[in-house]
């Protein structure tokens, strides 16, 4: 099982990688927040081409992170996002409302 990050890339650029579960995810929401929060600029992008493997806890993430961006002030926009997380989207009817940058 691979371990999973949520890293500051550049200003503004976060990088998400590994597998998102039950174990990774409650750590990952407090980091994620944590960069959010104290990013400088009005907007963030998430990159998720690196998430090896998701459960629904994975997209709970994303939404949760993308609560702690609106919460700060900031937009968050998602790139990368996998096939896997973009079928449970899709089939649980968030795939319109995420903020997707192809």
């Amino acid at each position: 099982m691979s371990r999973a990050s949520i890293v500051e890339q550049a200003p503004g650029e976060l990088h998400l990688s590994g597998v998102l579960d039950f174990r990774s995810g409650p750590a990952l929401r407090e980091r994620g927040g944590q960069l959010i929060g104290a990013s400088r600029g009005g907007a963030c992008v998430l990159d998720c081409s690196a998430v090896e493997k998701s459960s629904s806890v994975g997209l709970a993430l994303l939404l949760a992170l993308l609560r702690d961006a609106r919460a700060a002030g900031k937009n968050l926009s998602l790139r990368g996002l996998p096939q896997d997380m973009r079928q449970i989207a899709e089939v649980s009817g968030l795939l319109e409302i995420l903020p997707l940058r192809e």
